[in-house]
C-alpha cells in the first residue's frame, strides 16, 4: 500500500436506485489496487450506529450526521470512504460536503432511477407497501427526494449497467488524482 489522501464518494439516490450495487464492485475494486477503502451502507449502519433513529425527517438528518462524522474521521485520515445512503435532502448533503472537505475530497454520486424502476426492483415489496400508505415517510413516495443539483457524477441505472457505472466514477476518481490510474 501506498500512501493515498482521503475522499468520500456519497452515493445519493431511491431506496433500489442501485447504491448499494455500486457501492459493493467499486470498494472491491480499489481496494484490488491496494487502496485503503472503507464502505459505510444505509442498511448496515442502521443495525449498529444509528438502530435508535426512525425515519422522520430529523431522524434521517440525524443518521447522516452521524454518518457524516465517521466519513470525516476515515477520509481525514487516508481513506477511501464508499457512502451509500438515500440521504434524501440537499441541506443536509451540503453539510456532508463541507464537513467532510475540511479533511479530504467529498465526490457526490446521484444514483438515478425512476421510481417505476425502484419499484419493480424492489424485493422487500416496501414500494408496494408505500404506495398502499401501509409506511409512512417513504422516500420519493410519501417523503421527499431532492436530487442533487451539481453532483459530481449521475449514474442511470435505469440505462446502464452496474459495471459502467462503476467504470465511470473509478475514471472520475483517476482523472482527478484520487486514485491512481491503472
Amino acid at each position: 500500500m501506498h500512501n493515498q489522501n482521503g475522499f468520500t464518494v456519497w452515493l445519493t439516490g431511491l431506496s433500489g436506485a442501485g447504491k448499494t450495487a455500486i457501492a459493493e464492485p467499486l470498494a472491491r475494486a480499489l481496494k484490488d489496487r491496494g487502496l485503503k477503502i472503507e464502505r459505510l451502507d444505509g442498511d448496515i449502519v442502521r443495525q449498529s450506529l444509528t438502530s435508535d433513529l426512525g425515519f422522520t425527517k430529523e431522524d434521517r438528518d440525524e443518521n447522516i450526521k452521524r454518518i457524516t462524522f465517521v466519513a470525516k474521521l476515515l477520509t481525514r485520515n487516508g481513506v477511501g470512504v464508499i457512502c451509500s445512503f438515500i440521504s434524501p435532502y440537499r441541506e443536509r448533503r451540503a453539510r456532508t460536503r463541507q464537513e467532510i472537505e475540511e479533511g479530504g475530497a467529498f465526490i457526490e454520486v446521484y444514483v438515478h432511477c425512476p421510481v417505476e424502476v425502484c419499484a419493480e426492483r424492489d424485493v422487500k415489496g416496501l414500494y408496494e407497501q408505500a404506495f398502499a400508505g401501509e409506511i409512512e415517510n417513504f422516500t420519493g413516495v410519501s417523503d421527499p427526494y431532492e436530487p442533487p443539483e451539481n453532483p459530481e457524477i449521475v449514474c442511470h441505472t435505469a440505462e446502464e449497467t452496474v459495471e459502467e457505472s462503476v467504470a465511470r466514477i473509478i475514471a472520475y476518481l483517476e482523472q482527478n488524482g484520487y486514485v491512481p490510474a491503472e
